[in-house]
């Protein structure tokens, strides 16, 4: 490669907190509307664009197999809604979906219609089409999507920047028109009032907080919205939704470990909204409306005392009130409880154990007043890696279970589970075009085991074969934080990697979700070095099966995960080949110690609050990636970053690249100059996103043919 790449001015800026006096000499990239910083930016672009340009044919290729694999026209299974089943057209050509929905048989129709791509639905009308929402967008994101509860109206917002500030807009499905309602900058998350008089929406502070509730009256100016409710401490986020039984609109605030909620009886809308539990510091609490023997209950799932969570039913009367609860779920220490959820003859359970997702139903006695919680009957499943998860199941009076299944082998299935005979019935499974067979491919459990003794689960999947023929290409893949679990799944894309014989393997470190609330504690604040040092762990484990070798292995991460990228790339560089770091959280220390910044106050309770407390500016100091580059070998690094990211600013990977070109880091950084924090929009740009990243770790891994 002929040019030599960008280099950043330094100009050195000055700050002290506890004592401590930083110097830091890219801070001014910070600065978007200041020429210099886009004509940077626009330099790294372009030098990373020289200095891939011998991949454009295999950038091509994985486009073009990704393309291959995928129907591209294609439909959801449809959802019962209302007096509707709603779903999802995918056209060949097209960047977005087509929501559409055909009207139900009748009452007692609850078997989704079987759909044919590319052919008309008796009945069919278009809800929203995004490609025409889309229309002369670099970028667009469809935010807000409700149906009115009489199926007349639809509210929904739209984001064309990347900055998640959506525009909300309410459409007359009788006329397909759009009403004159107009409200700027909403957050996601608008729903309709059970009357459907009114739409309720959340809008965001100046740290992009959701922080307000407000209330639209349908057909009237936003400038009469009246606030519902408003949350002033920074640290919690604020959402709005309507129980599936439709009888109680529910505000949710949560910080990062305290919980409240309030709810508002849908009856009488002008009422007030009541408190289910007051917030108390650590305590977390959903809530969900039941209706057990006719009697009204609340299904609150906490942690209180119960550190991976416990269900019980109280009271609507009393809902903080001891003497009216009754245990449904008990604590299990080896099992984390995320989610419950009420239908009319049954509920359904969303839970984890042993490092893998399950579900279960638990039918309701209609002639008892008491849930029986030893009912509970879970769904079994017989690979060795899966991921499972209830979702779309709007309808209360439903007599099936909806829920989605993969694995990394098996294609993404969506599945009705009948609640009275237990039979489960699929409804699809996403096509994968081209001849797959998931017998070619294997999947494994992998255990590494930390420096502190504790065992770290790896999953892993290959070609058959390409595991035990010695050291192999490998990307090893990491996030550990918020408590996120990441699950193994299957990808089309992915498909490209696996047949030039490359393996992928996910490490579950500790700050994530995968073994209970304990692996998130023990990863958070601090204790956050354990993410860096389980995944070097794992690293070294995969090396030790023979799996791979230092020279075949590539570290990928993003977000918070990328932060993980940037740690592991000062900690054990020698461990890897390359490193893509995508929206890296590379210069987390400086974030943090600025409440002014987007969402900085709410991170305090992930990563401690460096700004008021030495100990955390100590600790944070001792592994923010951008404050330990060092004078050592380190990997080949792509870092990939945007613009209007609001989530993780571009400044951070910036600043980082930077600092890595001091020490002569092989760095390469690619900024998208219209995305936000989940990159380009449309499905084939994002495909060609992925195609620059594949062929990219492909060309570190000695495979880019």
């Amino acid at each position: 490669m002929d040019a030599l790449p960008p280099q950043a001015r330094r100009q050195p800026i000055e700050r002290v907190h506890h004592g401590d006096t930083v110097i830091d000499a890219y801070e001014w990239l910070r600065d978007k509307e200041n020429p210099e910083v886009i004509t940077y930016l626009e330099a790294e672009n372009a030098y990373t664009e020289q200095a891939t340009a011998h991949l454009a044919g295999l950038r091509q290729s994985i486009f073009d197999e990704i393309k291959s694999r995928t129907l591209e026209t294609d439909l959801s299974v449809p959802v019962r809604d209302g007096g509707h089943w709603y779903y999802t057209r995918t056209v060949e050509g097209s960047q977005y979906g087509v929501h559409c929905r055909a009207p139900i048989a009748g009452p007692d129709d609850w078997t989704p219609p079987q759909l044919t791509p590319g052919e008309p639905v008796a009945g069919e009308q278009v809800v929203l089409d995004d490609n025409t929402e889309a229309e002369g967008h670099e970028f667009y994101s469809l935010g807000s999507f409700d149906v009115s509860p009489d199926g007349m109206l639809l509210a929904y917002a739209v984001d064309t920047l990347g900055d998640e500030r959506y525009t909300l807009r309410i459409r007359d499905l009788a006329t397909g028109a759009d009403l004159p309602d107009v409200v700027e900058d909403t957050f996601p998350g608008a729903v309709f009032s059970g009357d459907g008089g009114s739409v309720y929406y959340p809008t965001v502070d100046e740290a992009w907080r959701p922080d307000t509730i407000w209330r639209h009256r349908v057909g009237t100016p936003a400038a009469d919205d009246e606030t519902v409710f408003t949350e002033p401490d920074e640290r919690y986020w604020v959402g709005i939704g309507l129980t599936r039984s439709k009888k109680y609109l529910e505000i949710a605030l949560g910080s990062k470990i305290t919980s409240e909620v309030l709810l508002l009886d849908t009856t009488d809308p002008d009422a007030r909204f009541e408190l289910v539990w007051p917030r108390r510091e650590g305590v977390e609490y959903s809530v969900e409306h039941a209706v057990v023997g006719g009697r009204d209950v609340l299904l609150i799932l906490h942690n209180d005392g119960a550190e991976n969570f416990e269900l019980i039913a109280a009271d609507p009367a009393r809902p903080a009130d001891p003497a009216g609860w009754t245990t449904v779920l008990a604590h299990d220490p080896a099992v984390r409880l995320e989610d419950v959820e009420a239908f009319a003859g049954h509920l359904t359970v969303d839970y984890r154990r042993d490092g893998l997702t399950r579900i279960a139903v638990l039918p309701l006695d209609p002639a008892s007043t008491e849930i029986d919680g030893s009912a509970l009957r879970e769904l079994a499943f017989d690979e060795p890696l899966f991921a499972v998860g209830t979702s779309g199941n709007p309808e209360w009076l439903q007599p099936t279970v909806r829920y989605g299944y993969t694995s990394f082998v098996t294609p993404s299935s969506v599945f009705d589970y009948d609640v009275t005979t237990g039979a489960s019935t699929l409804l699809k499974q996403q096509p994968v075009l081209g001849g797959y067979d998931p017998a070619a491919y294997e999947q494994r459990r992998e255990w590494a085991t930390a420096a502190d003794g504790t065992r770290v689960p790896i999953s892993v999947v290959a070609r058959r074969g390409v595991l035990d023929a010695g050291p192999a290409p490998f990307i090893l893949y990491g996030y550990g934080s918020y408590e996120s679990s990441i699950d193994p799944g299957f990808s089309v894309a992915r498909l490209s990697l696996l047949d030039r014989g490359v393996a992928f393997a996910i490490a579950h470190v500790r700050g994530g979700g995968e073994l209970g609330r304990h692996w998130y504690e023990n990863g958070k604040t601090l204790s956050k070095k354990n993410t860096f040092t389980d995944f070097v762990a794992c690293a070294e484990r995969v090396i030790e099966l023979g799996y791979t070798s230092p020279s075949s292995l590539v570290a990928q991460g993003g977000s918070a995960g990328g932060l993980l990228m940037g740690a592991v790339a000062n900690l054990a560089p020698q461990l890897f080949a390359g490193i893509l770091a995508q929206v890296p959280f590379v210069d987390a220390l400086t974030s943090i110690l600025d409440p002014s910044l987007p969402l900085t106050v709410i991170e305090w309770d992930e990563w401690g609050d460096p700004l008021h407390d030495p100990e955390v500016y100590a600790y944070m100091k001792s592994y923010s990636p951008y404050e330990n580059v060092t004078e050592q070998q380190y990997p080949r690094i792509l870092a990939v970053t945007s613009l209007n990211d609001t989530r993780v600013l571009y400044v951070e990977p910036a600043k980082w690249t930077a600092r890595l070109r001091e020490v002569g880091a092989p760095v390469l950084l690619k900024t998208e100059m219209s995305a936000g924090h989940g990159g380009v929009s449309g499905r084939y740009a994002r495909w060609h996103e992925v195609a620059e990243e594949y062929a990219w770790m492909l060309d570190v891994l000695g495979r880019a043919r």
